[in-house]
């Protein structure tokens, strides 16, 4: 029986039942074949290419760029470009050269900075050393407030007050006193009068007293100079009542407990000078 009686007319399939195949054309599957073998040839193609390139540690050569044949060529050919005569005939020429060290390549790069040298200290502008202030003078001291410089200790009524002198003898022998070395401590300081008596502090009130030979007299007599907060001037701190400087209060002065206040500073701060007398 042949084919052409055994399937109906085609312009008429359904009639017996019968539809034609559409879901594959012709050559579909040598289609499909043909294309799953080039994926698998180029895959292994880079699988292998990938493996020689970590054998060997350098990077696969890149391909020439092709390059169009001359007019003496047919038509519509390419061709890849030679490689230069210069260049290395194999690939591994190079690794026969040692590549420098770092040490020689700095050395070479670059030559060693010199130091810079110092500079010397400019001499001062003036040239000549500074004077050291002058020492009172050894027959007599005066000494002067610091926030009140226009006026200076004096012996008024058996008591010490800071007053302003005036040009008369008397005022100019009430306010100088002998500096000598403190009775209780001869790295301290205690203050003579002219008719041979002493400063002293008593119920912390410095007043005008002979020497009566006890250790108390002794030690009521000296003070110690501390560095003051004002230049040029010192702080008085009793030898057995540390802590206590002499300041002035209402012009008199008195023996008192160290303050944080820049008016106990400048209160307890005197300048000694030279005798007015």
């Amino acid at each position: 029986m042949s084919e052409e009686k055994s399937r109906p007319p085609q312009d008429r399939p359904w009639e017996s039942g019968w539809a034609p195949d559409t879901t594959r054309a012709p050559g579909t599957r040598r289609l499909w074949l043909a294309g799953a073998l080039a994926l698998a040839t180029v895959s292994a193609c880079v699988t292998a290419i990938t493996v020689m390139e970590r054998e060997s540690g350098e990077p696969a050569p890149q391909a020439a760029e092709p390059t169009t044949l001359s007019s003496s060529a047919p038509g519509g050919l390419i061709s890849f470009a030679t490689p230069s005569k210069g260049g290395s005939g194999t690939p591994d020429a190079d690794r026969g050269r040692p590549s420098p060290s770092p040490s020689e390549s700095a050395s070479t790069s670059a030559a060693p900075t010199p130091k810079p040298q110092e500079k010397a200290p400019k001499p001062p502008a003036s040239g000549k050393p500074s004077k050291p202030a002058k020492p009172p003078a050894p027959d007599g001291t005066s000494i002067r407030s610091v926030n009140y410089p226009d006026r200076y200790w004096r012996v008024r009524d058996g008591y010490v007050r800071l007053d302003q002198i005036g040009s008369g003898p008397e005022q100019r022998e009430d306010a100088t006193f002998r500096r000598v070395a403190g009775l209780a401590d001869s790295s301290c300081y205690s203050f003579a009068t002219a008719d041979g008596r002493y400063l002293r502090h008593r119920s912390f009130v410095l007043v005008k007293e002979g020497n009566d030979g006890s250790s108390l007299f002794r030690k009521d007599a000296t003070f110690c100079p501390r560095p003051a907060s004002h230049p040029g001037a010192v702080m008085l701190e009793s030898v057995n009542y540390q802590g206590r400087f002499l300041r002035h209060r209402n012009f008199q002065l008195r023996l008192e407990p160290y303050e944080h206040s820049a008016l106990y500073r400048a209160d307890s701060a005197f300048q000694l000078v030279g005798g007015l007398a």
